[in-house]
């Protein structure tokens, strides 16, 4: 089995590399072509000289970029994927875009007989690694059935939802919830650790208590450590969020809490975290 993987940034090549380590045959591309060759050399793939030249090698691509504007670009821009080969072939598409953007890329490629999975990930480089992710997928069914054994690779949980543009709208909701986990476990670990509580038992009862939660989980060692290396970066969380908010204001509801959320983001990506782990908002309330 031979796919295209456009995107290897630290959850694609995650992806990525459990394809590779499952036996798939990858042709890749990255914006960064040094990014491409390392992989390449590591896991024994091709690399792509741009989507262009990839879309005419494969009969699927897996996309997984910044946002919506970085998808725009690969599919539909200047040696993107439709300048290629496109006809008959689909495109699964794993960034976490805008859900108007989604349904838009669905409709254009259909046009040019070209078929697109709206199929945003939820988890990061962790559940990546070990195959646990969770995968929401819109579009035709067929197309879902078909590349669902490439999802069973690095997927625990899989589920389909129908027209293209729904999966985008379950993940922004998802990660509302992420952003605002996030945002009460490091509020809420600063604060202990004011009033003189060790953050390491302060944790342990937290994991027992209310705070019980996978976000904790996956989290414990950074928020410990205070290694805020990037898995999921501030930027793309409150890029998430942006669009959350855009859902909402589509819907003509309200929510304080998407915005009190996106703004503590907000904070971090001023004071120069954007590139950081979400997680590194602890250091807002500790500091």
């Amino acid at each position: 089995m031979k796919i295209g993987f456009i995107g290897l940034g630290h959850l694609g090549r995650a992806i990525a590399k459990r394809l590779a380590d499952q036996g798939v045959q990858l042709i890749v591309w990255n914006r960064t072509k040094e990014k491409a060759l390392e992989f390449a050399k590591e896991t024994d793939s091709e690399v792509a000289e741009s989507p262009a030249e990839l879309a005419s090698k494969v009969e699927r691509i897996f996309v997984i970029v910044f946002d919506s504007q970085a998808s725009e670009k690969v599919i539909f821009g200047e040696n993107g994927l439709t300048s290629g080969d496109i006809k008959g072939k689909t495109i699964v598409d794993m960034t976490t875009n805008h859900f108007s953007y989604a349904k838009l890329a669905y409709e254009e490629l259909k046009k040019l007989g070209a078929f697109y999975l709206d199929a945003p990930v939820l988890g990061s480089v962790i559940p990546a690694q070990r195959g646990e992710l969770t995968v929401v997928v819109g579009g035709d069914k067929e197309k879902f059935e078909e590349n669902k054994p490439i999802f069973e690779k690095f997927c625990k949980n899989i589920f389909y939802v129908g027209p293209a543009g729904k999966a985008t709208k379950v993940k922004l909701i998802n990660n509302i919830v992420l952003g605002g986990i996030m945002d009460v476990l490091a509020e809420a670990i600063a604060i202990g650790e004011r009033t003189g509580i060790d953050k390491e038992e302060l944790i342990e009862i937290l994991n027992a208590g209310a705070g019980k939660s996978y976000i904790l989980d996956v989290k414990k060692k950074k928020l410990l450590e205070e290694d805020f290396s990037t898995h999921f970066s501030v930027d793309l969380i409150y890029k998430d969020l942006h669009y959350a908010q855009d859902l909402i204001k589509d819907l003509g509801i309200f929510s304080f809490t998407t915005s009190a959320i996106k703004e503590t983001y907000g904070l971090a990506r001023k004071l120069g975290l954007g590139e950081l782990d979400f997680s590194v908002v602890y250091k807002l309330f500790k500091e």
